[in-house]
């Protein structure tokens, strides 16, 4: 296994609360019939959640990632160059607001 599969183990084993929520919510194609993998691989990056039939990457990001929103602009550029659709959501918007959250996952699925 290569340090990439390796690390997204790892991090399939650790989820934050808010992964672990929105995972539950997105499991077992409960969205529109689409499968999305948690902790994917895509090029040198871990995506959060890939559903690759419909190119679409979910980020679900702590407060830590303000310090880091150029690296996250590269990695979406990166995923986007690849053909992916890229959304965003705070942790504490998968927390306090999952139907929202969900709500505009099912627009973006469906576009």
């Amino acid at each position: 296994m290569n340090p990439l599969q390796e690390n997204a183990r790892q991090l399939r084993k650790h989820q934050t609360d808010a992964e672990r929520r929105l995972w539950q919510l997105l499991r077992n194609r409960s969205i529109a019939g689409c499968k999305f993998r948690r902790q994917h691989p895509v090029g040198p990056y871990i995506c959060d959640f890939a559903c690759i039939e419909r190119q679409l990457v979910i980020e679900v990001d702590g407060g830590h990632h303000a310090a880091f929103s150029e690296k996250d602009e590269d990695r979406s550029a990166y995923l986007e160059s690849l053909g992916f659709r890229v959304i965003r959501f705070w942790n504490h918007e998968v927390l306090t607001e999952s139907e929202a959250v969900l709500q505009r996952i099912l627009e973006r699925v469906a576009s």
